[in-house]
């Protein structure tokens, strides 16, 4: 990064730590401050970096993020607050990081990233850090930072776990590594569950979140030596940090267009698809079933954990995985038709499949899950 012209008073002040560091220094806070970050997400990674990069004097830091604030959020999303709640992230986090530093120009995004403008957004950046929580956009930006001759760090984090990585396609001397030779393919729909049906401790994001930051910090700056090349993984429970080289996939083809993310990363199988279609009830209608006089049998494809928190009365619980692997299937009624649900229908969706081709064929699905039957059928129920 080219440094920025001549400090300020006030930020002298204000950096005065980094510049009496000999490897950071005037040089290193000047081009700090001529950087433009572009932060993907405001969320449980987005909000611990920018709130550092800001502190840091990243002079331009864009954010891209369509979501608004969640009460769920603010077990982990440090950069927002309960006053912040039902508010843009974007406009959250713009009004945090003014209030950690003025000299910072914010630049917000509010918007969905889309192939058809990602590579002419990531052209105004220097930097992209990628922070999201869903394989496609995960792609979608792996491939749009190559095609705008950038580089990114990359973070993600589920549960008791989080992995950071830097990706740099036209790194010098031949080291260029992108995320398709880390995944050259993206895992099968609902092998990975996300952060909001598996769960994430909150203080996590804070740890790889910093993690992040400190690879920026280091790009820009150019000292240390970067994650480029190397994957880290850090596990909370055992307190421990390894690295784990990445090679070049020499049978990785080059990227020279972006594609349809969603249909490469897929939500369901296609197998969930067919089933789900012609046999997908909406929660009005699971409800107007279950008050009949001949109600089907209820089941809860979610985990333990997940059951304890919230349920629709008279379910029985039986984990997908048990139903998929075929274990519960004698577990189940064949004197009626039965209806699955899960959080948001994914899962449902996998399981109906299973039942199907176990010859289940009056079994049906929930559309959207318990969120959904909370939202539309029982507005007192609990939500996670």
């Amino acid at each position: 990064m080219e440094p920025a012209a001549e400090l300020t008073r006030d930020e002298v002040a204000r950096y005065s730590r980094h510049l009496i560091i000999p490897d950071v220094g005037m040089t290193g806070q000047r081009r700090l401050k001529n950087a433009k970050v572009l932060v993907m997400g405001a969320g449980g990674l987005g909000s611990p970096t920018l709130l550092y990069l800001a502190a840091a004097g990243v002079g331009t830091i864009g954010i891209v993020d369509f979501d608004v604030v969640d009460t769920s959020n603010l077990q982990r999303q440090i950069i927002h607050g309960v006053h912040d709640v039902g508010r843009l992230k974007t406009e959250s986090a713009r009004d945090r990081i003014r209030e950690i530093n003025p000299f910072v120009d914010v630049r917000l995004h509010n918007q969905r990233l889309e192939p058809g403008d990602a590579v002419e957004l990531f052209a105004q950046y220097d930097l992209i850090l990628d922070g999201t929580d869903n394989f496609s956009t995960r792609y979608l930006v792996n491939d749009a930072a190559i095609l705008a001759g950038k580089p990114y760090v990359w973070g993600s984090i589920f549960r008791f776990e989080g992995q950071v990585s830097v990706f740099w396609e036209g790194a010098p001397d031949g080291r260029g590594i992108n995320y398709r030779d880390l995944y050259p393919q993206a895992p099968p729909p609902g092998l990975v569950p996300s952060c909001s049906e598996g769960g994430v401790l909150g203080i996590l994001c804070a740890s790889i979140g910093s993690i992040m930051g400190t690879e920026a910090i280091k790009l820009i700056c150019g000292i240390g030596e970067p994650l480029l090349g190397r994957l880290m993984v850090y596990d909370a429970l055992d307190m421990t940090y390894r690295t784990v080289r990445i090679r070049k996939d020499p049978a990785g083809e080059p990227v020279t267009g972006l594609i349809d993310y969603d249909a490469f990363c897929g939500v369901v199988t296609d197998e969930a698809a067919a089933a789900a279609a012609g046999s997908t009830l909406t929660p009005e209608e699971v409800d107007a079933a279950l008050h009949s006089a001949e109600p089907p049998a209820l089941v809860d494809v979610r985990e333990p954990v997940e059951f304890e928190i919230n349920r629709i009365d008279g379910a029985q619980l039986i984990p997908k995985d048990d139903i998929v692997s075929g274990r519960a299937l004698g577990d189940l009624p064949h004197d009626r038709p039965i209806v699955l649900y899960c959080k948001t229908g994914i899962r449902s969706a996998e399981a109906l499949a299973a039942l199907k081709k176990a010859g289940f064929a009056d079994a049906t699905h929930m559309q959207g899950g318990i969120v959904a039957w909370a939202a539309r059928v029982d507005p007192a129920m609990p939500v996670y």
